[in-house]
């Protein structure tokens, strides 16, 4: 009781050195994918905090997440941490940890430019996510936390101003995950915001205490915070965009206000149906998960189990964090892993298409290396440009008391995962080489992806407990090609062109790539759709289904680029694209 839903214990298992190998691993050579460059980026000076290093309670062990954007229209992305907090912050007696916003400096180095921004926080923040809801043309930021939301208005300046209160938004409680999508259809950004558990600072769930019924809250054993089993879980909202900065929570009339009040976590709006209408994704942490298909109506059907998507092939409910989204197959249809508690493995959900979903994670390699980690933020990169996604996982446990007890096999702090996609269907994890990134052990939270330095490469930023970041710079050796697309939405869909599916076909194959705004754990990543093109020196077409439904095929003349693409206008702009050339004018498309 009290804990987090998880398999029966596995044989714990130890590398060469008898460390566990959630924390070790590691081999002298092999492929160096990542290089942690957190330090010389300038990103080390900010620190996040929450509660205090024992995690008493559940409330000190969740968050942070992170968000990769470009606030500041010039070209390049920008950092947002969320920031933790202490009881002590929290009744006034000490002053709180502030969030961070990052700007990205062009040179590989950023600035932390919160507290000039207006976007410190200072409340105990958990998750964030990004979208353009009054379609300005400008990126907004909604954060989650435990007491109050935010939502910061981009005021096109370098500053943000909250208006969460103002627009409805602000909720109280504790939220965790969000994501932003067009559910009807009418061109603005919606809000989803699901809940997390009802916790009294006041009345703390401990073990033995009323709170948890008596119960004791033991992991293997020995004496751990409780939760989130055991303890009342917090509603989800769904906030309907009334187009004057003002939203109206019309959860429960849309059929998706969670009246079990499971433990959400990551969410994401995306469509797994292939309908042209954006779903709605929740990861549940130790509840089943939820699944509603979009009924273009204003309302969702609950297909959660019928989808195959509420629990594993098992039939067990686990410890879903962190959701992935991508079409590893190349078949056309988005996939889904969730990342779940240690002892269990982290499952792969195939889509046939029609958003039912099979449990395919023995079968893709995944579940067996998986198993002692405990995982958080994941997603899918094509780290190596070769027209297949590969995939990622962020992790760190939640127990700080698994390192007196080295006989578990477990550890605290973590190395994250990376698995190459073999283009069959399988995975091949690649292994940690000694001095690199993937060897960067850390309590792992959030993981964002994207382009940082404009190079073609995508790369990791991950948010981690109690400890400063990790940027996860991509050195991979190959010299494949590569196109990313920064979409703009026109006057009938949102702005930010969240809810675009673009099919590229180069190099013999068909990708699919989708502008999401939320998923992995409480984090949000690059706006900006990145193709991995292999040897193709040319892109045979490209063809872009809007959030409002137009379908329109762009010839795209260059590859290494990254190129801005208007609905209706076509290439409207791009990165060291020759001006010159005629093919690039945007009214021949």
């Amino acid at each position: 009781m009290g804990g987090s839903s998880s398999g029966p214990p596995q044989k714990p298992r130890f590398d060469a050195q008898h460390r566990p190998i959630t924390a070790g691993g590691f081999v002298r050579s092999g492929p160096i994918v990542f290089q942690n460059v957190a330090r010389q980026a300038g990103l080390t000076v900010w620190h996040h905090t929450a509660g205090t290093p024992a995690k008493k309670y559940i409330l000190e062990a969740k968050g942070p997440g992170v968000a990769l954007l470009d606030y500041d229209h010039d070209g390049w992305l920008d950092i947002y941490f969320v920031n933790g907090s202490t009881f002590d912050a929290l009744d006034g007696k000490a002053k709180p940890p502030q969030a961070a916003l990052f700007h990205n400096n062009h040179d590989g180095t950023f600035t932390n430019v919160a507290a000039q921004a207006g976007v410190t926080n200072d409340r105990w923040g958990y998750g964030v996510v990004i979208g353009d809801f009054d379609n300005d043309g400008w990126p907004d930021i909604y954060v989650t936390n435990y007491g109050k939301n935010r939502l910061y208005h981009n005021n096109h300046d370098g500053t943000f101003t909250d208006v969460a209160e103002k627009a409805g938004v602000a909720l109280g409680g504790w939220s965790a995950g969000a994501t932003f999508g067009d559910y009807d259809g009418d061109g603005r950004l919606d809000l989803f915001v699901d809940g997390y558990i009802d916790f009294d600072t006041h009345n703390p769930p401990e073990s033995g205490n009323k709170v948890v019924g008596y119960s004791r809250c033991v992991f293997h054993g020995v004496m751990v915070m409780c939760g989130p089993r055991g303890l009342k879980g917090e509603p989800d909202h769904l906030f309907h965009n009334n187009g004057d900065g003002t939203f109206t929570d019309v959860s429960e009339k849309a059929g998706v206000s969670d009246p079990d009040h499971y433990y959400g976590l990551g969410t994401v709006f995306a469509d797994v149906n292939n309908d042209g209408w954006p779903d709605l994704l929740v990861a549940d942490d130790s509840s089943p998960n939820y699944l509603y298909i979009n009924k273009h109506n204003g309302t969702f059907e609950d297909d959660s189990y019928t989808g195959g998507f509420a629990v594993n092939e098992g039939g067990r409910e686990v410890a879903n964090m962190g959701l992935a989204l991508g079409d590893y197959k190349n078949d056309g249809h988005l996939d889904v892993v969730s990342t779940t508690f240690a002892d269990d493995y982290k499952v792969v959900f195939e889509n046939d298409g029609t958003g039912n979903f099979t449990d395919e994670s023995y079968k893709a390699g995944i579940a067996l290396p998986t198993m002692p980690f405990v995982g958080f933020g994941d997603g899918f990169l094509d780290y190596d440009n070769d027209g297949w996604l590969d995939l990622f996982i962020a992790n760190g446990h939640v127990y700080p008391q698994v390192d007196q007890h080295p006989e578990w096999g477990q550890s605290y702090a973590q190395r994250p995962q990376l698995f190459h996609n073999n283009g069959n269907g399988t995975f091949t994890e690649i292994p940690p080489v000694e001095g690199t990134g993937l060897a960067t052990v850390s309590v792992g939270r959030g993981a964002a992806f994207g382009d940082l330095f404009n190079n073609g490469k995508i790369d990791v930023v991950i948010s981690n407990m109690d400890g400063v970041p990790v940027l996860l710079k991509n050195v991979s050796a190959d010299h494949h090609h590569w196109i990313e697309l920064s979409l703009i939405g026109g006057p009938k869909s949102p702005r930010d062109a969240v809810g675009t599916t673009v099919y590229l076909t180069a190099n013999g194959m068909r990708q699919r790539q989708d502008v999401l705004s939320g998923g992995s754990y409480l984090s949000s990543n690059d706006f900006r759709l990145h193709f991995g093109l292999g040897d193709a020196t040319q892109i045979d077409g490209a063809e872009i289904h809007w959030p409002d439904r137009t379908v329109e095929k762009i010839a795209i003349p260059v590859v290494d680029r990254i190129l801005t693409i208007e609905e209706g206008k076509g290439i409207v702009g791009g990165t060291d694209v020759p001006t010159t050339s005629t093919d690039l004018h945007p009214s021949q498309h």
